[in-house]
């Protein structure tokens, strides 16, 4: 029959969280990064007092502003799945996950509310050096949301701190432990930098996009000099950081990197495997090609060392997708050896003094652009497919965390969403880029020196008195 064909709630609440995570993680990607280089942005302006910095940082205060925006909407979507999809899922962990959530509210995303509204019009109201300590509040709040976020979301991949109560809640037993759980220093570590590259990359792409047009540029070649140096810097950092997050989980999570790697059979010299497609029924990666012993290194830091493979683990800890795992590992691992080319060709042109000059550069720069978003994205999918079918992993599997809701319901709301978030989100990437076209050229001075700033309501009458050109005729 067709209705064994479709579906299932389960399949399509999956498929509706990942959708909403999907959309909402590539603007705090970007925020985060863009937020931190708004505040170097502003110190080096008050240190050196040069229009040029004070030029950039207000071309992409604009940008920050409308992607922090939707960042905010498209999050608040995925708290309420939380209930309607999962609820199952949040009566178990809500004792340990409930706080973490609620902590990244009272702290960073106060910090971020409190502050934004300065940072984005008070300029002009507050000082120079006090708007640029909301600046910093607002990059710290986005830095902090992060931690919260990623130290439960590692919570999930590595619990810690807990016990199990009569009902099968987990209960946290200690809070240290639960927050600073095994895989959390890596994990935060890991995607903050990605974070950064993100940002690095798309500033990049903007500024190469307008050294296309005109060279001679400062606010362009501003834009693209930093992001260079960010990629140059820290990409290869990030090779060593993404080294230690895999080894982390090669111990607490072997299944999900045995089929990161496609590795079936447990193996000494253990090949990294290029390419190929692991086949979870034949219980074998098909057509792969291989470097013999790389992963043996890698992973556990020994040519000669036993990785192990799937088959010596139990079925039913097997991620549910494998092609899934191991091609979303490559995309992301591939764009990140392309930032590290990047970088190095740019630091290689600084050395020569054609950084500005070399338009093969700045033409591979824009095509980098949304490389980051996509390597983000890639490592997502690594690493939340890679932990199934548990949601907290090894104690709580993913068809016993749904709600008891049918499959229409399901099917209808992410129906709806496709199509509020194509529309709504489309747009606004599309306005992204519309600012992203235009030149930066040098900022329109402030309000009017000698009359009152009013946030609301009318202009006070006396603040007009001075101009005879407003005075009413006799």
């Amino acid at each position: 029959m067709l209705a064994n064909h479709l579906p299932s709630a389960l399949d399509l609440a999956r498929s509706q969280f990942a959708f909403t995570v999907v959309w909402h993680f590539l603007f705090p990607a970007f925020t985060i990064g863009l937020a931190s280089y708004l505040a170097v942005l502003e110190a080096f302006w008050l240190a050196t007092d040069k229009p040029v910095y004070l030029d950039t940082y207000r071309y992409w205060l604009k940008v920050f502003a409308v992607a922090f925006a939707m960042g905010v909407v498209s999050g608040l979507v995925m708290s309420y799945q939380f209930g309607t999809n999962w609820s199952v899922f949040s009566d178990k962990t809500a004792p340990v996950l409930g706080p973490l959530l609620g902590y990244e509210v009272l702290t960073a995303f106060f910090l971020e509310a409190g502050f934004l509204g300065v940072m984005l019009f008070g300029m002009e109201r507050v000082g120079p050096r006090l708007h640029f300590l909301a600046t910093c509040l607002v990059a710290g709040g986005t830095l902090l949301s992060a931690f919260w976020i990623l130290s439960a979301n590692s919570w999930m991949q590595t619990p810690a701190g807990y016990s199990l109560d009569a009902d099968g809640r987990f209960v946290p037993e200690s809070w240290t432990a639960v927050i600073f759980n095994p895989s959390f220093p890596y994990r935060f570590a890991h995607t903050v930098t990605a974070a950064y590259l993100t940002t690095a990359m798309i500033v990049g792409a903007v500024g190469a996009w307008h050294l296309l047009r005109d060279r001679t540029n400062p606010r362009a070649r501003l834009m693209f000099s930093m992001a260079m140096w960010m990629a140059a810097i820290v990409a290869p950092v990030q090779l060593v950081l993404g080294d230690l997050h895999g080894g982390n989980s090669y111990h607490h999570q072997p299944a999900k990197v045995a089929a990161m790697e496609g590795h079936f059979d447990s193996v000494t010299r253990a090949p990294s495997i290029l390419f190929g497609w692991p086949d979870a029924q034949a219980a074998e990666t098909k057509y792969e090609i291989g470097i013999p012993g790389l992963a043996s290194l890698y992973l556990a830091h020994d040519l000669n060392a036993k990785v192990t493979g799937l088959k010596d683990l139990p079925r039913d800890t097997w991620p549910t997708n494998l092609p899934l795992v191991f091609w979303a590992f490559r995309v992301m691992v591939g764009l990140g050896m392309l930032m590290i080319g990047l970088g190095l060709w740019s630091l290689f042109l600084r050395y020569k003094g054609r950084l500005f000059e070399t338009p093969w550069l700045h033409r591979f720069a824009v095509a980098m652009g949304p490389s980051g978003l996509i390597a983000v994205t890639a490592g997502w999918v690594v690493t939340e497919t890679g932990r199934q079918p548990f949601t907290v992993y090894g104690l709580l599997r993913t068809a016993d965390s749904v709600s008891p809701i049918a499959a229409p319901a399901v099917a209808a709301s992410l129906a709806a969403f496709a199509l509020v978030y194509f529309a709504v989100f489309g747009a606004g990437i599309w306005y992204l880029f519309h600012l992203f076209n235009q030149t930066p050229r040098p900022h329109e001075s402030g309000p009017p020196v000698g009359q009152p700033v009013r946030t609301a309501g009318i202009t006070p009458a006396p603040a007009l008195a001075g101009d005879a050109h407003l005075q009413p005729a006799e």
